[in-house]
C-alpha cells in the first residue's frame, strides 16, 4: 500500500486506528471454544465489527506462532479475510543479518501479503534494508517503545543525546516517509515533539492507548503533521471490551468511541 492510498483511508474513515489482533486463546470467550478454528473466528467477528472504523490491523505474530501449525493456518485466513483497503502490520519485531532477513521479508510481504513489518534496528543498517526491497510495502522500525525495560538502553545518552535519536537520524536514511515508519509508545508522547524534528513526514505507529494508559490527545498534539502521521493502535481496550457473546458488538462500540475522537483531529489536515 502507497502512503497516499493510506491517507485516503484516514480521511474517508475520519480515523486512524489500527486494531490489534492479539488474539489469545486463553482469552476469547469460551463459546468460541467449540469451532472448527476459534483464533479465525474470533478475528473474523472482531474485523466484521471494527473495520468501518479501522484503517489498520496488526497481528502479533507471537500469538500464531505459539499454537504452531494450526496458528499459521488462523492467521493466514485472517489475513485473507481483512480487506484489501485496510493496512496490514505484522508485528513481528524480527531483525537479522542480510540474507536471514531477505528470508522474514518474503514470509511476511511475499507468502503472507501483509503491507508492513516491524523490524528491530538494533543490528544495523544490512538487517533492515532487505525489507525496503519490496514495492508499496514498509518497514516500522521500533524507535520509542512503551514497555518498561525500554529504559534499559534506549534513552541511554552519547554525545549529549538519548540513543533512540541516533537510531532514528541514521536509519532515515535508509529509506524514506514512503516505506519506513517508526514505533513511538503512547506512554513517551512528551519525546514526540523531539522526534518529529528528526523525521517530520514518517508515519508513527503508536502503541499504548487505553488499557496502557496513552493519551490520544497529547500524542496528536505532539506527533501529528500535515497528513496526520500517524496510526494509533489499541489492542485489549477492543478486543477485549467483552469476554462473552457480546464481544463484537463491545468492540465495535470500543472502536467507535476512539473514531468518534479522532475524527476531530483530522479536520484541519491537507
Amino acid at each position: 500500500m502507497t502512503k497516499e492510498a493510506l491517507f485516503n483511508q484516514i480521511q474517508q474513515k475520519k480515523s486512524f486506528l489500527c486494531v490489534g489482533l492479539d488474539t489469545d486463546i486463553k482469552k476469547i470467550p469460551k463459546h468460541l471454544l467449540e469451532m472448527e478454528d476459534p483464533i479465525f473466528e474470533f478475528n473474523k467477528q472482531i474485523i466484521d465489527a471494527t473495520q468501518e472504523f479501522a484503517v489498520a490491523y496488526k497481528p502479533n505474530i507471537a500469538f500464531y506462532e505459539a499454537l504452531g501449525a494450526s496458528g499459521w493456518r488462523s492467521l493466514e485466513k485472517t489475513m485473507q479475510y481483512i480487506p484489501k483497503d485496510i493496512f496490514t502490520i505484522a508485528d513481528a519485531k524480527r531483525g537479522d543479518i542480510g540474507n536471514t532477513s531477505s528470508l522474514y521479508a518474503r514470509a511476511f510481504f511475499d507468502n503472507m501479503n501483509f503491507d508492513s513489518v516491524t523490524v528491530a534496528p538494533y543490528m544495523g543498517s544490512d538487517s533492515v534494508k532487505p525489507f525496503l526491497e519490496f514495492d508499496n510495502k514498509w518497514v516500522i522500525l521500533l524507535g520509542v517503545t512503551s514497555n518498561e525495560g525500554g529504559k534499559d538502553f534506549q534513552f541511554l545518552e552519547s554525545d549529549g543525546k538519548p540513543l533512540y535519536q541516533h537510531v532514528m537520524e541514521k536509519s532515515s536514511s535508509w529509506g524514506s516517509d514512503q516505506n519506513m515508519m517508526y514505533v513511538v509508545g503512547a506512554t513517551r508522547p512528551e519525546y514526540l515533539q523531539d522526534i518529529r524534528k528528526i523525521i517530520p513526514d514518517h508515519f508513527l505507529l503508536v502503541p499504548g492507548v487505553g488499557a496502557q494508559g496513552g493519551d490520544l490527545e497529547a500524542v496528536c498534539k505532539h506527533g501529528m503533521n500535515d497528513h496526520c502521521g500517524l496510526l494509533i493502535n489499541s489492542t485489549r481496550g477492543i478486543i477485549y471490551a467483552s469476554d462473552t457473546t457480546d464481544f463484537a458488538d463491545a468492540a465495535r462500540s470500543e472502536a467507535k468511541k476512539l473514531q468518534e475522537q479522532m475524527a476531530p483531529m483530522l479536520e484541519n489536515l491537507k
